[in-house]
């Protein structure tokens, strides 16, 4: 059955595939439709872009030439924004609006289930954002809607299907986990530090939970860090001042950082939010890297 609740574009406006050098230079539109599409990934042979729109996956080219084709994933297409390529190439994970994650062959297949059934009661979903350099760990938000109270926690679980690690205590709203590029941390976007409700900023953490770091301090809101192959720069996303979570139809910020939060830059600005890079869509040789803008046209 095909879902019927995904977001749709407003009056006048389309979806652009941007691509920019790290340092933000050159920044060139490859795609645009009028169809809402979410979240690149960029494939490790750099050859393609993947992306969701209405509950599919498709891919299409870098340069958009060629494309887009539909990546098959039935009966599971009712899949969100996020979705991760395995290192290797070969497969791609994603996350369902069941809200559970699967896998699948690159090229389209039938998905596998690999998380676990949670007491009902918990309404508890798996919402996917990153993968271990060597392939092995999926890390993702557990997100807990049990009575009245929501609960996000950082988690991982075994690519191959296995047990949940909660890495979290669930004090305070967090999403987006993504390891770095050595797989020794664990960054996110935390509202720990917030003193008002949706203030969240950059944070990383061992990959054991331990040691956790606050990364950036300013009064925007920052979401996503994503992690270029090389190690050595961080792509996210910076909302308005009180925004509250990652919304669309935002006046948004990409801004990129060193590792440790230092040398914070712009690269773009431009109406966009949800979908525009909720995954990391890194070039394979970390020179360049994809986002979604959503400009309304006059």
């Amino acid at each position: 059955m095909r879902p019927t609740n995904f977001r749709r574009l407003n009056e006048r406006q389309i979806s652009e595939i941007v691509i920019a050098n790290r340092d933000g230079s050159d920044l060139k539109v490859v795609f645009q439709t009028g169809e809402l599409i979410e979240a690149p990934n960029w494939t490790p042979d750099g050859k393609w872009l993947i992306y969701n729109a209405d509950g599919r996956l498709f891919r299409i080219s870098v340069d958009g030439s060629d494309g887009p084709y539909r990546i098959n994933t039935a009966p599971v297409e009712d899949l969100n924004n996020d979705h991760v390529l395995a290192p290797d190439g070969k497969s791609i994970f994603v996350s369902s609006n069941d809200d559970h994650l699967y896998q699948c062959p690159i090229d389209g297949g039938v998905p596998v289930k690999l998380s676990n059934d949670h007491d009902p009661a918990r309404r508890f979903t798996y919402y996917l954002h990153g993968i271990s350099p060597d392939g092995q760990t999926l890390a993702y938000v557990g997100y807990e809607r049990g009575g009245d109270v929501t609960v996000t926690r950082i988690c991982t679980i075994p690519a191959a299907g296995g047990e949940d690690i909660v890495l979290s205590d669930g004090s305070c709203p967090v999403d987006g986990p993504e390891y770095s590029a050595d797989g020794k941390w664990l960054y996110f976007n935390s509202e720990a530090a917030a003193s008002e409700p949706g203030h969240a900023q950059i944070f990383r953490m061992l990959a054991d939970g331990s040691n956790v770091e606050q990364l950036t301090d300013d009064e925007r809101v920052n979401w996503f860090p994503h992690a270029a192959p090389d190690g050595t720069i961080f792509a996210y996303i910076s909302f308005p001042k009180g925004t509250l979570g990652h919304p669309s139809d935002k006046q948004v910020i990409i801004r990129v950082m060193d590792p440790d939060g230092a040398n914070q830059r712009d690269i773009d600005s431009f109406n966009g939010g949800q979908g525009t890079i909720n995954v990391t869509s890194w070039a394979p040789d970390s020179s360049r890297f994809a986002y979604v803008r959503y400009p309304i046209l006059g």
